[in-house]
This record gives C-alpha cells, structure tokens and sequence, in this order.
C-alpha cells in the first residue's frame, strides 16, 4: 500500500510543492511548526533512512540545504533547522523549518489550522527564492 507521502509525489492527494528532481520533492508540511516548514522527500518510498543508499541521503542533505537557504531569506530566522524522525509517516522525509530558538524545535507547537491558501502563497515564495537562488528543480 502506498504511503500518504507516495501518494502526494503520484498526485493522488494535494500537495504544496516547492521542488521536483528525479530523486526527491519537497512540499510544505501540512502541519507546520513554523511557516515554512518543508519536507524534504525521496521518490522511493522506503522507511528508514538507513535504508536508503548512501547517494540518496547526501542527494536529500543537499536538497534540504538549498530549502534552507531559501527559508533562511524568506524568514530571517537565528537558523534553520533539519530533523529526520519518521514516527508518523512510513517514508523517509527531513523537515527543514526556521528557528530562533530551540522550544521551536518541538511538534507539539505544530499548527493545525492552516488554510491551503496560506501554504500556497507560502509555496510561492520559497519557489520565487529557490528560482533566485538558481535552482532550476523549482516546482512548477
């Protein structure tokens, strides 16, 4: 059975989209701790981290540090913050989200009640970064 992540990537369900490569996506997380708040996801749908080839997760580091650079000058923040957990969701994801400082490093400040309007303009300001930056992989 497919994981919701797999399901977003294949179109199934919705998905803010920021970045789009051969290997990975990245789009907003629906639940954020911080605006922002990235996920960082390999097309293969594999549990543990540990799991992946050794390319894979250098390629996800790389990814995740052109997302932070994009947060860090949208948002301004003391830094921007990288975490793999897994617990939720079966399929490898790293969060890459901003921080000033580290109580914003805990899920349980995570919103609930963001509207899909505010992910999109969210969305399209990383996407306008990310093409500033010279990244070429912006989603469309």
């Amino acid at each position: 059975m497919s994981s919701l992540f797999s399901k977003i990537i294949d179109g199934e369900l919705p998905g803010h989209f920021v970045w789009k490569d051969d290997v990975c996506v990245a789009f907003l997380s629906i639940g954020p701790i911080k605006p922002g708040h990235t996920l960082v996801v390999p097309r293969a749908e594999v549990d543990h981290w540990l799991d992946l080839e050794p390319e894979v997760v250098a390629h996800l580091s790389k990814v995740s540090q052109s997302i932070g650079r994009a947060l860090f000058r949208v948002h301004e923040p003391l830094k921007v913050a990288t975490l793999i957990a897994g617990l939720e969701v079966p399929h490898v994801h790293v969060h890459v989200f901003p921080i000033w400082e580290l109580a914003d490093v805990d899920f349980k400040n995570a919103a609930t009640d963001v509207s899909s309007e505010d992910l999109a303009r969210e969305a399209e300001k990383l996407k306008n970064e990310l093409r500033h930056l010279g990244y070429s992989e912006t989603a469309d």
